[in-house]
């Protein structure tokens, strides 16, 4: 139990353990010991804030820095909505999660949420740690106390305490018929941005794939397409089986090609026509749609596995619900009073980052049982080469030259692998900023989580030279307001696979 409460709250401070680690400076000093708000009379000061904003900065930058392999990039100066930037938007989300940390604080009594002896000697020990982790000139910066440290992280605490509780009652009965899965297989062969005579040769290729998949339906779908171009391959999909079901209504017209996404992914034509189709059965006729042309096939009009995924997916999308309406509630009734001219001190902006630390060697045996105050996420996913090569000045360039990956197209990504890849994300559509490769390309291992949920997986099974559609969503708590909780389309090119 020591164990397992001391690494909760490590999880909460993991985010800002490198906070040490600046480039810039901030403009002014803050006054930590200032009240920045009161919750029901409470007073927040503003020290606490300043915790959570430099993690949900750091995250965000860690995010970046991963998409982009760099840390030449400009977030937080960059204009947003309502005539903000996005670093003042952040700085008021921050402050609307400790808003509701200190409610949830209040309200745990009434969910039978405590903090034991344990947890509190747990979250001691890393605030010490913490304090000693950091410079005298970093704690200044962030204008935190000790307790102030500690305040955070019982704060934390209690939120990831009160989760369960909160959600507790959801309804968990899902029928057969609400989540009914039908799997297929599907190549998409694009004619967006392709001039008329283009996309005459693209609607042959299309008949071939076809023609070729009628004449040896239980064959390599991706196979056959292949040997029409090798840039082809098929793709797997889930849609609802049922037109009533929840998930059915959607006007998405440019997530048509994900691997893993129900329905509402995919254009309405191809669901039509899917939803004709028996076990097995090819679609009689390409696919138009506006964009591409599809060839289809249905495998399992009641697929099993599919439809327990759904399952906890709609349970998940329940619980999420009740979450957020549940909170939101509290903090509309709350008495929350904010004092604006003491939060507009605390500033996000592009000379002023905060940088997660490289990959470190294994900790010795000695040091293994404060690995957990040390380690932070994403460590491989922030090491920049910058700081790879100014490690060791006296390595040779045979010892830092990386390997070249393989471009044969025989070869399948499978967990484990470590990929080159090139991608642009897209929200409703419109590509965000930092969420570009730009075409420099950036090496990522699948399985090991660098990347946001799902992100890896949806990459299984794709050759070198292929295109991938990618659909991921954002936590609603992330680092990025202008990113958190939307769904996101990668168009990922995997470059190569390392041997």
């Amino acid at each position: 139990m020591k164990e397992m409460t001391k690494k909760t709250a490590v999880v909460a401070m993991a985010g800002i353990m490198a906070a040490g680690m600046l480039t810039g400076c901030g403009e002014k000093k803050l006054d930590g010991s200032k009240t920045v708000a009161t919750v029901d009379g409470t007073k927040i000061p503003l020290g606490v804030v300043s915790l959570s904003v430099r993690e949900g900065q750091m995250q965000t930058e860690a995010m970046y820095r991963s998409y982009m392999g760099g840390s030449d990039f400009d977030i937080w100066d960059t204009e947003a909505e309502k005539g903000k930037t996005y670093g003042e938007q952040a700085v008021e989300e921050s402050l609307k999660d400790v808003e509701l940390m200190y409610i949830m604080k209040a309200k745990a009594a009434d969910y039978d949420v405590e903090l034991t002896d344990e947890d509190e000697k747990a979250i001691a020990e890393v605030a010490a740690s913490f304090m000693e982790a950091n410079s005298e000139e970093t704690i200044a910066d962030l204008a935190v106390t000790e307790d102030q440290v500690k305040t955070y992280l019982e704060l934390q605490t209690y939120k990831q305490k009160i989760h369960d509780p909160i959600i507790a009652d959801v309804d968990k009965n899902v029928s057969d018929e609400e989540a009914q899965q039908s799997s297929f297989e599907y190549v998409s062969v694009s004619t967006a941005d392709l001039s008329d005579d283009e996309i005459k040769e693209k609607k042959e290729d299309a008949q071939k794939i076809l023609d070729g998949l009628k004449a040896d339906p239980d064959g390599d779908f991706s196979e056959i397409a292949k040997s029409v171009d090798d840039s082809y391959s098929s793709l797997s999909g889930t849609f609802d089986a049922n037109e009533t079901s929840e998930d059915e209504d959607t006007d998405d017209e440019d997530a048509d090609e994900d691997s893993s996404s129900y329905s509402g992914t995919y254009p309405e034509e191809v669901i039509d026509v899917l939803r004709t189709l028996d076990d097995g059965e090819v679609a009689s006729d390409i696919i138009e749609t506006d964009t591409a042309y599809y060839v289809v096939k249905l495998n399992k009009k009641d697929d099993e596995e599919a439809t327990e995924t759904k399952k906890e997916s709609i349970i998940s999308t329940r619980e999420q619900t009740l979450y957020t309406d549940t909170t939101e509630k509290w903090l509309d009734d709350a008495d929350i009073k904010e004092k604006k001219k003491v939060l507009k001190t605390l500033k996000v902006t592009d000379n002023h980052k905060y940088v997660a630390p490289t990959a470190t060697p294994a900790p010795t045996e000695e040091a293994a049982e404060t690995e957990e105050v040390t380690e932070t996420p994403e460590a491989d996913a922030t090491e920049t080469p910058e700081v790879t090569e100014a490690a060791d000045t006296t390595t040779t360039p045979e010892a830092t030259e990386a390997p070249s990956y393989s471009t044969d197209t025989s070869l399948t990504v499978k967990d484990g692998d470590t990929v080159n890849i090139d991608y642009v994300g897209k929200i409703d559509g419109t590509a965000f900023d930092g969420g570009s490769t730009n075409g420099q390309g950036t090496d990522l291992e699948i399985g090991s989580g660098s990347y946001i949920d799902d992100f890896e997986d949806q990459l299984v099974g794709a050759h070198p030279g292929d295109e991938v559609e990618v659909t991921v969503t954002f936590p609603d708590d992330y680092g990025a307001a202008d990113l958190a909780g939307k769904e996101a389309v990668f168009d990922v090119t995997v470059n190569g696979i390392y041997e």
